[in-house]
């Protein structure tokens, strides 16, 4: 199944609002589906966008407004997820431990990362440039050393 093969956002939040549907429902998931529930049940508050209809698929969430992007959170969420089952870049899945020893939470220690990735992509994005890993890496080995 193509989950994300239009890349359009109304697609992939579509995906998510579906995965969270199946799950309240208790119908069967697919793999993906599966992870994307397990992070948007992590997250309550936005439990409600994801039951709604069409506002959710097509509002902004630009920084002038204050809040954060749930999508883009919870998509952040499985990038740490990603990145810590593959060890990419080398060295976070330890990182994540630390993290998760320290923290004695899965989502607190996932936060931590997601925050950490957040600024990366930020200063690539304003840069122009790719994300830089050695900058993730740094900034995650600052935050779990300083816990």
């Amino acid at each position: 199944m193509p989950w994300f093969a239009d890349g359009d956002r109304g697609g992939l939040r579509r995906a998510w609002c579906e995965a969270w549907r199946r799950h309240r429902e208790g119908l069967p998931l697919e793999p993906l589906q599966a992870q994307l529930a397990d992070v948007a049940a992590m997250h309550p508050e936005y439990h409600a966008l994801l039951e709604a209809d069409g506002d959710a698929l097509e509002r902004d969430w630009g920084p002038e407004g204050g809040r954060a992007n749930p999508f883009l959170h919870m998509g952040l969420h499985l990038a740490v997820r990603e990145g810590a089952a593959t060890d990419r870049p080398a060295g976070i899945r330890d990182l994540f431990a630390s993290l998760l020893e320290s923290t004695g939470s899965r989502h607190e220690a996932e936060h931590v990362l997601v925050d950490c990735l957040g600024e990366t992509l930020w200063e690539a994005q304003r840069a122009g440039l790719p994300p830089d890993e050695r900058s993730y890496l740094a900034r995650a080995a600052a935050r779990a050393g300083g816990r």
